[in-house]
């Protein structure tokens, strides 16, 4: 396991998702919103509709994942991506509840970063069909820094069972 040493820039990847009003609207304005702070956006997912994974009770996501590079290290990335959810209108319900835009990093290369706020890679993307299938689609061969194995074998291998369908191509430039 490599750990973060300051090394900018990084790539990253991030995983965009939305349940409440204009799904697709909430997603391009955080993509938007990304961008404006200094973020290059290098890849996009398709848009994919998928089911809530742990509380099943609430609306159907809208959900994709991004490649940035980024000048930033990565609390300050995650300190820009709460910000950003924050002025497009996510608030704090309940953990793992309905929410307008919400912004995960994923991967920060090959780092691992372990810190009370932050986990990088994400504790649970191994976990999760919402996540592996656009991951896949725009990074098969990114592997996986603790668990050795690539996203594309993460995706095979995974036991989640939600569905994850593709709706529309990148949102994207």
């Amino acid at each position: 396991m490599k750990k973060f040493s300051g090394h900018i820039p990084l790539i990253y990847h991030l995983c965009l998702g939305s349940n409440q009003a204009d799904r697709k609207k909430n997603i391009i304005a955080a993509l938007d919103s990304i961008e404006k702070e200094n973020i290059r956006i290098n890849k996009t997912s398709s848009l994919y509709e998928t089911e809530p994974v742990d509380i099943r009770e609430q609306p159907i996501f809208f959900n994709m994942v991004i490649e940035v590079d980024c000048p930033f290290g990565p609390q300050k990335l995650l300190r820009i991506l709460k910000h950003i959810e924050c002025l497009l209108g996510r608030k704090k319900t309940f953990p793992k509840g309905p929410r307008k835009i919400d912004i995960d990093i994923l991967l920060a290369e090959d780092f691992v970063i372990s810190s009370p706020n932050l986990k990088i890679p994400h504790q649970r993307m191994d976990k999760r069909n919402f996540v592996l299938v656009p991951l896949n689609e725009i990074s098969p061969d990114v592997i996986h820094p603790v668990l050795k194995k690539s996203v594309k074998t993460l995706a095979q291998e995974t036991d989640d069972l939600s569905t994850v369908i593709r709706i529309e191509g990148t949102l994207w430039k």
